[in-house]
């Protein structure tokens, strides 16, 4: 294996927007004594050898036998410190993955960790782990769980547990298929061409059943402008003299799940990790104001609303019968809510063929909004 390889399957499907947007998902390779892992906060489809962390199997086995703390944020530290500790000499600049210690645990030299709207319409549904074992067999599914430490603990103990499973007369060998609830998906095989094997017969099966996706035409986007409540969403944003940006989307998707507040419900939350870290778990869903009321008041009030709930200010917004606005500290992070809130759309459409969405549970979305790790990749990303 040369490093190049796994940069060119990690900009493979890095550079796909059907399987990676933002700075989601992560790859590695490794062998008896060495992983290489994509570093935190790395964008898949720029990624370049360099940006892969370069770290010590021996150590990172060596923290499996150690004893953590039950609370949360003490564990995550303490892990953290040893998986920055099992990095190789001259790596002490990178940060690598929080999924690294579910990387080195499975049984196969290549793995690629990404979560594609079709998969996560499986991952993020009521019915998602029946639906997996009746379209590919037994393999691994795991239930919604924090990631870092603790996910990377089932995953260990379901590898101690798990069978071969049969699919259109080929084997799925125990590890190589892995679903996380309200998660993604874990695929790992012996080269690039078994991975991009078994991408492609996971998401060729999940297409078959969800069907196509949300109908997205007839788009508008737009930048803040002085016309345009983007402006009035930006200033309400902005405090303290913080520069802040606004940006318009509407389609026929969109249009059909701003007509009123039930039908946003199926997109009022978070799925998984990278929706918040992007997107944030709280949109805001301003209704249409009372006759005669001055619209950038109303918006300003429910702006204030919304803070006063939450705490925090929303990263994406919609407007009844108008449509949503991707909101953040520049134009990118803007852009990123959008294309973030986008993903949310496409998964609440796929999960309806496996028995309606799921979001994340709350002390779930809690755990990423203040879990160290994911503020790092939000900064690391610009976001």
């Amino acid at each position: 294996m040369s490093i190049e390889e796994l940069a060119a399957l990690s900009r493979h499907y890095g550079s796909d927007p059907e399987y990676v947007i933002a700075g989601g998902g992560n790859t590695s390779f490794k062998n008896e004594s060495t992983l290489w892992v994509k570093g935190s906060g790395v964008f898949m489809g720029e990624i370049k050898p360099g940006d892969f962390v370069k770290m010590d199997r021996g150590k990172l086995a060596d923290i499996w036998k150690k004893k953590y703390s039950q609370d949360a944020a003490e564990r995550e530290a303490s892990v953290l410190a040893a998986m920055l500790a099992a990095r190789e000499s001259g790596e002490e600049n990178k940060r690598p993955s929080v999924e690294t210690l579910l990387h080195d645990l499975l049984p196969f030299p290549w793995v690629v960790h990404l979560h594609p709207a079709l998969v996560n319409g499986l991952a993020c549904s009521a019915g998602g782990r029946e639906a997996a074992v009746r379209l590919f067999g037994p393999v691994i599914w795991i239930d919604s769980e924090n990631p870092g430490y603790v996910l990377s603990l089932k995953v260990k103990e379901a590898l101690e547990h798990s069978e071969a499973s049969v699919f259109s007369g080929g084997n799925f060998p125990p590890g190589s298929i892995i679903f996380l609830q309200n998660h993604g998906v874990f695929a790992a095989a012996d080269s690039p061409d078994g991975i991009r094997a078994l991408y492609g017969k996971i998401m060729d099966t999940i297409r078959a059943e969800a069907g196509e996706g949300p109908d997205f035409s007839d788009a508008v986007c737009e930048y803040a402008s002085s016309a345009s409540a983007s402006k009035i969403f930006a200033m309400c944003a902005g405090r303290e003299g913080e520069e802040c940006h606004a940006v318009f989307a509407r389609n026929r998707a969109i249009a059909g799940l701003v007509a009123d507040r039930a039908a946003f419900f199926p997109v009022s939350s978070a799925f998984t990790p990278d929706h918040i870290v992007y997107a944030g778990s709280d949109p805001l869903f301003v209704e249409e104001p009372p006759p005669g009321k001055d619209m950038g008041e109303h918006i300003r009030e429910a702006w204030k609303e919304h803070l006063a709930k939450f705490g925090r200010a929303p990263k994406i917004a919609a407007l009844s019968k108008t449509g949503v606005f991707g909101i953040g500290v520049s134009q990118k992070a803007a852009r990123l809510a959008l294309e973030l809130f986008t993903d949310t759309v496409k998964v609440a459409a796929y999960a309806k063929r496996f028995g309606g969405p799921r979001f994340m549970e709350a002390d779930k979305i809690a755990f990423i909004n203040n879990w160290e790790a994911e503020r790092y990749r939000s900064q690391r990303s610009g976001s």
